[in-house]
């Protein structure tokens, strides 16, 4: 599977100059955790995220506050609190790789770039909601696929448990085996691919 498979788009983007208060309404109304940031050219140069939003900004309980403490005083437009520079993968990026610089930078979410330009975003739930896919839907789609690569629905066998597909050739043919490796491999939802004769 390809970035371009699993990304959510169009992205709600947000520029330097948008204020703290937008971003965080945007967030809190799409149920979102980053924003890309753009420039006057709409290049990815920048993500805001929750904590970026938050950080600083709640003053003290007065209460406990110790007279002539100092507050922090926060930035008031996405460009004063953005994380930059910000990094993106391109649409044919694969999904392991995808996943892996997900996690190595414990980022929730990934702006898809063609270029210089933000085309998608691929969050952690669009991952999971990948994963939950349901097991007839992927099988579906996999014998479809089987189907207009190499014959008629009698030729395949597929079975699919927990993401795991099965695939059973009428003929013994290493070659086609490959291809229908490869062709169920990029199906969404797909975890994992054994092909038998």
């Amino acid at each position: 599977m390809r970035a371009s498979d699993v990304m959510t788009k169009p992205v709600i983007t947000v520029t330097p100059d948008t204020t703290v208060k937008q971003a965080a309404t945007l967030l809190a109304t799409h149920g979102f955790t980053a924003l890309p940031v753009l420039d006057e050219d709409d290049r990815l140069i920048g993500m805001v995220t929750e904590a970026d939003l938050v950080r600083d900004r709640f003053p003290r309980d007065a209460r406990y506050r110790y007279l002539g403490s100092a507050e922090a005083t926060p930035g008031t437009t996405v460009g004063a609190v953005m994380t930059s520079p910000a990094v993106g993968m391109g649409t044919e990026s694969d999904v392991t790789d995808l996943v892996a610089a997900m996690w190595d930078d414990r980022m929730r979410s990934m702006p898809i770039v063609d270029g210089s330009r933000v085309v998608g975003i691929v969050t952690r739930r669009d991952l999971v909601r990948v994963l939950a896919r349901d097991d007839q839907e992927i099988a579906a789609d996999v014998r479809n696929r089987l189907e207009h690569y190499a014959g008629g629905p009698s030729r395949w066998s597929v079975q699919v448990r927990d993401g795991i597909v099965d695939i059973e050739d009428a003929h013994d043919d290493p070659a086609d085996r490959h291809v229908a490796l490869v062709l169920a491999e990029s199906v969404r939802g797909v975890t994992r691919v054994r092909v038998t004769h």
